[in-house]
């Protein structure tokens, strides 16, 4: 289980990497300078407690299991950024989103939070294997 949390949290960590630098690129700040957080680590390594969702949605249809991962995903979000906001180290605000709730979830993450929980369901497979 520990390596599995080590995995989901580079995981995590590269692809919040990789879209933060996207993100400057579209800034035009072709440095590509891209940010994180060593708390995002234990956040997205925290998908190793979504493996038992992952086994009871196997057999249901993927938008279904991709919606249901999106509402854990949300409620970890939720969850963790409502604790680190209230003791004023959350590193994410989304304050300034149009569709935000309590500056700590972004609705119109939606479809990325889909993907990223398919992804983490893939790659759980995998090391099943």
């Amino acid at each position: 289980m520990l390596i599995r949390f080590i995995i989901y949290g580079m995981m995590g960590w590269c692809l919040e990497i990789l879209y933060t630098g996207l993100q400057s690129f579209l800034k035009k700040d072709y440095r590509l300078t891209a940010n994180t957080s060593i708390w995002m680590f234990f956040i997205y390594g925290m998908a190793v407690f979504m493996e038992p969702v992952s086994n009871l949605l196997f057999r249901i249809p993927v938008l279904m299991r991709g919606g249901v991962y999106v509402v854990c995903i949300f409620a970890i979000e939720y969850i963790t950024g409502m604790a680190l906001k209230k003791i004023r180290i959350c590193p994410w605000d989304y304050g300034d989103s149009k569709y935000n709730i309590r500056g700590v979830i972004r609705l119109d993450f939606a479809p990325l939070w889909f993907a990223a929980g398919l992804l983490f369901e893939f790659t759980y497979r995998f090391m099943l294997k």
